[in-house]
């Protein structure tokens, strides 16, 4: 059933308020696809409650999460004051929101948002969000190791050199600032890591992963050296054949910090932020902190980790 058009406005005031908190003497351009029209529109329309000088840009999605949007729509990013990117296919990781970002506009991506994670993620206490994730910043962001276990044999040690860990918080009021939208994580880009992390909660091209369908992945050096997937291996292996080796990066770390995501529903977008998860991404980290262009990003969301910073237990929020 679709969404109704209350429930979709609300979200979007909580997009345009609460996070950009926008300002009528500022533009706002909405980046959005074919498949997305219905939560792009809503944005649109709230943004031009606001000012005067709001635009919004549609495309045909990309074939893949990173894929670099067309070259209109990447200078259109680099003109505004603020940008809101509801789209099929991720922006988060291109050079176009970088440079974007590095120009000056702030703003969100909302990689393969649905109409019901629009609505469900955006109806959430942001100062509550952002209170989670500095506490969670505090605890690991000094640690030179950072340590994840779990009871289905991840076992993972990443190290941190002079990388800073970040925060997704949803707060987006400074210029240049970024953030994804539903928020709620601390993430790093690793210097390296080495173990094995096994997906049990969300990762594409699969969603929601059943009972018993665990992904392996080994990693040495800060490579992805095997994967137990064939469908998942098949995308790595194709950007392989772009970018070599660098498509194996061990991407990121991740700390969900949304206790307001009570359950995992397929979505990376908002389960990647659901508080007591952690994921592990290959492939792009320009974008977060790295040095690797990849023209794919892969989260992986992970049940019930135990994190440990320089070998102490750190505690992890709850929904």
């Amino acid at each position: 059933m679709p969404t109704d058009d209350a429930s979709l406005r609300a979200a979007s005031e909580t997009a345009v308020h609460q996070c950009l908190d926008l300002a009528a003497d500022e533009s706002l351009l909405v980046v959005t696809d074919d498949k997305r029209t219905r939560i792009g529109e809503a944005l649109y329309d709230v943004a031009c409650d606001v000012t005067d000088d709001a635009s919004i840009i549609r495309y045909p999605p990309g074939n893949q999460h990173g894929e670099e949007p067309p070259a209109p729509v990447a200078a259109a990013m680099q003109s505004c004051d603020a940008f809101l990117a509801p789209t099929t296919k991720s922006l988060s990781h291109t050079r176009a929101r970088g440079d974007a970002c590095d120009a000056g506009a702030r703003g969100a991506t909302l990689p393969g948002i649905t109409e019901e994670v629009f609505v469900t993620g955006l109806d959430a206490d942001y100062d509550t969000i952002y209170d989670h994730s500095k506490a969670m910043l505090d605890a690991v962001g000094d640690a030179d190791e950072v340590r994840v276990t779990t009871e289905k044999g991840t076992d993972i040690t990443f190290v941190r050199g002079d990388r800073e860990w970040l925060a997704d918080t949803g707060a987006i009021a400074d210029s240049g600032s970024f953030s994804n939208l539903p928020a709620g994580e601390v993430f790093l880009s690793p210097a390296s890591a080495t173990g094995t992390y096994v997906v049990d909660g969300t990762m594409m091209p699969h969603g929601l992963l059943d009972d018993g369908q665990d992904l392996r992945f080994e990693v040495e050096d800060g490579y992805v050296t095997e994967i137990s997937d064939d469908d998942i291996r098949e995308q790595v292996e194709a950007a392989a054949e772009e970018v070599g080796r660098d498509a194996y990066n061990l991407a990121e770390l991740g700390i969900g910090t949304n206790v307001g995501v009570t359950d995992l529903v397929g979505s990376v977008l908002l389960d990647e932020k659901a508080a007591g998860t952690v994921h592990i991404a290959i492939g792009d980290d320009a974008g977060i902190g790295g040095d690797t262009d990849a023209p794919l990003h892969l989260d992986g969301i992970i049940r019930d980790p135990t994190v440990y910073a320089d070998g102490d237990a750190v505690e992890l929020p709850q929904p």
